[in-house]
C-alpha cells in the first residue's frame, strides 16, 4: 500500500531533483516526543534514492513519535498523504485503539512502524455494494465454497506472500501476521476463506469494531476467488447491519464494488456512529452456513 512518488517526495522534502544527499536530518518536537532518532542514522542512498527521500519526508513533516503509552495524536493531524505517527508497537490494545481512532499501521521495510489516517478515505457502504453481473453469476454457480474464521493465519500468510504488480515486497510482515492473529484469537479480527474442493484459493481478512469492518488485505489463486469471498462477506455484514466497510486507500478492485472517497471528517463522523453499536466478536459464521 505504501508508494512514494520520487519527484513529489523530493519536492516535499525540499530537495532538488537529482539531489544525492539531504544533509542533516533533524527532529521535530511535539507532545509525543522528537521524531524517531533512527532517522538521523538511517539516511542513506539506495539505487533509486527512495530511502533517503522517504526519511527526509519524515524529517520535515509533522510526524509524531509514539512511545510505550497507549495514545495517538488526533488523526486530523496526519499529513496530506495520511502519515501521522511513527514507532509504537502492534500489541492488541494499541491496534484496537488505532482502528477506533481512524488510524491503521502500515509497516515499511527499514522504517520504524508507520501509522496512517489518509484524507480522503476509501469507503464502501455495505448496503450500497454493486456486484457486476458476471461476478454475480460466478457467486450463484457455487464454484467456490466460502467460510468465516476457520483459517485466519493461513489467509494472512497467503496475503503476505501474494505478489502484486508494481509493489516491491509486502507490508504484511511476520510481526503483522502474529499481531492480527492475536486479534483474531481475541475475537476482533476475522477472515474469509474461499475454497475450491479442499484447497484454499482465495480470501481476505480485517478487523471489526462496532458496526465497522476495516479491510486489510485479500488474495486469490484462482479467478474471482477473492471477489466471491468479498461479496459473501459484505452481504453478511449487511444482514448484521454493519454498514461501514473501510477500504483505507483506493483500489480499482474495490471501486468496481462501489467504494468511493470520503473526506476524513466524514469518515471519522461515520466511524464514531458505527462504534456506538456493540461489537460482534468472533468467531464469525455465515448465517446460511458455508457455501
Amino acid at each position: 500500500r505504501f508508494a512514494i512518488d520520487h519527484r513529489r517526495a523530493q519536492r516535499r522534502a525540499g530537495l532538488a531533483e537529482g539531489t544525492d544527499r539531504c544533509g542533516e536530518v533533524v527532529g521535530i518536537d511535539c507532545d509525543f516526543g522528537p521524531l524517531c532518532s533512527q532517522a538521523r542514522d538511517a539516511v542513506q542512498l539506495d539505487d533509486d534514492h527512495t530511502t533517503i527521500i522517504a526519511w527526509a519526508m519524515l524529517a520535515v513533516m509533522p510526524v509524531f513519535q509514539l512511545d510505550e503509552r497507549l495514545a495517538f495524536p488526533p488523526p486530523r493531524l496526519g499529513d496530506p498523504d495520511g502519515l501521522l505517527a511513527v514507532g509504537g508497537d502492534l500489541r492488541p490494545e494499541r491496534l484496537l485503539l488505532a482502528y477506533a481512532s481512524g488510524i491503521f499501521p502500515w509497516p515499511t521495510e527499514d522504517f520504524p512502524l508507520l501509522w496512517h489516517s489518509p484524507d480522503p478515505r476509501f469507503v464502501l457502504e455495505a448496503s450500497a455494494m454493486h456486484v457486476p453481473r458476471r461476478l454475480e453469476r460466478t457467486v450463484r454457480r457455487g464454484r467456490y465454497r466460502c467460510s468465516l474464521d476457520t483459517a485466519f493465519r493461513q489467509v494472512a500468510v497467503a496475503c503476505a506472500e501474494k505478489s502484486r504488480p508494481g509493489q516491491k515486497g509486502t507490508w504484511i510482515t511476520a510481526e503483522m501476521v502474529d499481531a492480527y492473529t492475536a486479534l483474531h484469537e481475541l475475537g476482533f479480527a476475522h477472515s474469509v476463506e474461499v475454497w475450491e474442493h479442499e484447497q484454499l484459493v482465495g480470501g481476505l481478512y480485517g478487523v471489526s469494531l462496532g458496526a465497522a469492518f476495516f479491510g486489510e488485505s485479500m488474495f486469490a489463486h484462482q479467478p474471482d476467488a477473492s471477489k466471491v469471498g468479498f461479496v459473501r462477506l459484505v452481504r453478511q455484514l449487511t444482514r448484521w447491519q454493519m454498514n461501514l466497510v473501510d477500504a483505507q486507500v483506493h483500489t480499482a478492485h474495490l471501486e468496481r464494488f462501489g467504494a468511493v472517497h470520503w473526506p476524513r471528517e466524514r469518515y471519522l463522523a461515520a466511524l464514531e456512529t458505527a462504534l456506538q453499536k456493540p461489537t460482534r466478536s468472533g468467531p464469525w459464521r455465515f448465517d446460511d452456513g458455508p457455501g
